[in-house]
């Protein structure tokens, strides 16, 4: 039932003892979570399922005062309405108030004094089975003039715990030895710490590549401690880029990881043909997303290395992702080849490349992942935006991957997802010998964390192509 478009209160000369007003809502578990959040309540018998289920109420319960704020919402919108000035509130709680339960708030006036316009009512909670949950009174300032207005709409609200969809690749990982992994260049205090959480969360075990003194300055002046971290002297970054390099060549270690140097530089030593990492495979970035709005890791790839890839790279590029999407625990990892439409199209070679993936994964080239295109972005990521197009794909509003045409349009999806929908971003090079981690001065820790359980994962899951 659509509720009333205007607000209008009850002077207090309206006011007759024995009128009543009420207010009837469903406990859904955004509820609490919206009242924790602005309330700053987090006690784990309403948000810690485990916890909840050894308290004496067995489950999950309401913040008390969720009832509580059901009869001030009877007083400020109904009964006696706008104007109205709360003086005091007691209540009384009988039952817990669960998930799915719905409760009644009435409020009833019992006294009026009109010396000072004071209005006492009796206030009640039931829920659906009759039970009353809350009883109370409470004592307003009635008003005096009569008040009209339209009805406020409040906004939709999405709730997202940020980097909730890495918290099972971050706890799988840990189950892991840490990996070795080199440092390359950490000649900054945002290098070294990034090096110190992994190591301390058990993601990593760190080596160090780089000019010693410029690390042991940098240590010294974020006040961090070096002792029992190994440190490999390299003269500058490109020699550290390159003795990193070797150090994967050799099995030193598994996994590089970016410090304070240009990702060109990194590059440049890991696709050397006679020193370097490659591997028959073309290297690829993928980013690895967590979108507020988007119900699992959404997949991005490639929107930081390759410019223009062919359709024999795009092939490297998509299988890469797949393999990654696998490490990760996706089986069947479902993979959206993006363009601008939905249908193929010689003026538009992206659509031309999407349908000869789809067609190589047909036929054996692409493995291990479920392939659909062309598909725009909102057909790929919307269930509604594919219904509506009446599109039948396995793929279409559920995809894990976006499988991008070029670095531009890629870059572009990545930073629109990150500053407008507010997504984080851990990101890896892959198709090397090993996967590199490539980081941004900009990473967040808790990024800089994913991104290291990502090739954590992806170096003891899947080996590394």
């Amino acid at each position: 039932m659509e509720p009333p478009r205007f607000i209008e209160n009850r002077t207090f000369d309206e006011i007759a003892v024995g009128d009543t007003a009420s207010l009837t809502r469903t406990l859904q578990a955004q509820d609490i979570s919206l009242f924790a959040l602005a309330s700053g309540d987090v006690n784990p018998a309403h948000l810690d399922r485990d916890y909840a289920a050894t308290d004496r109420f067995h489950g999950v319960i309401a913040h008390g005062l969720w009832g509580g704020s059901l009869i001030s919402a009877v007083l400020g919108t109904e009964l006696p309405g706008p104007g109205t000035v709360y003086l005091s509130q007691s209540l009384r709680f009988l039952h817990p108030v669960r998930i799915g339960d719905t409760v009644t708030a009435r409020v009833t006036v019992r006294a009026k004094e009109a010396a000072d316009q004071r209005v006492r009512l009796d206030c009640v909670c039931l829920n659906a089975q009759g039970e009353t949950v809350i009883t109370g009174e409470a004592e307003v300032l009635a008003p005096a003039d009569k008040v009209r207005r339209p009805r406020v709409l409040l906004p939709e609200v999405h709730l997202h715990e940020r980097g909730v969809h890495w918290k099972p690749m971050i706890a799988a990982a840990r189950r892991f030895a840490p990996a070795l992994t080199a440092v390359v260049h950490p000649c900054d205090a945002v290098s070294l710490e990034g090096a110190r959480a992994a190591r301390e969360a058990g993601l990593i075990v760190p080596v160090l590549v780089g000019p010693r003194p410029k690390i042991e300055a940098a240590a010294r002046a974020a006040g961090l401690v070096l002792d029992g971290i190994e440190i490999v002297d390299a003269p500058h970054s490109h020699a550290a880029a390159e003795k990193a390099v070797s150090l994967a060549r050799a099995g030193r270690v598994t996994a590089l990881m970016k410090g304070a140097l240009h990702t060109d530089e990194i590059l440049a030593a890991a696709i050397a043909r006679a020193t370097g990492l490659r591997t028959e495979r073309r290297m690829s970035h993928v980013y690895a997303l967590d979108v507020p709005s988007y119900p699992k890791p959404l997949f991005l790839t490639d929107a930081a290395v390759n410019i223009a890839p062919s359709l024999e790279e795009k092939r490297d590029i998509v299988q890469n992702a797949i393999d990654l999407a696998r490490a990760l625990g996706i089986a069947q990892p479902k993979v959206a080849i993006l363009s601008a439409v939905e249908t193929v199209s010689t003026k538009l070679g992206s659509t031309l490349d999407a349908a000869a993936l789809c067609k190589m994964a047909g036929r054996g080239q692409i493995t291990d992942g479920l392939v659909d295109g062309p598909l725009a972005f909102d057909t790929a990521i919307s269930r509604a935006a594919a219904a509506a197009k009446a599109l039948v794909s396995p793929v279409a509003g559920e995809a894990d991957i976006l499988v991008v045409p070029d670095l531009v349009s890629g870059n572009m999806l990545a930073k629109q997802l990150i500053h407008l929908a507010g997504a984080d971003a851990a990101g890896l090079l892959l198709g090397a010998r090993v996967p590199i981690i490539l980081t941004s001065r900009s990473d967040s820790p808790d990024v800089r964390l994913a991104s290291c359980a990502l090739a954590q994962l992806f170096a003891h899951r899947s080996g590394t192509p």
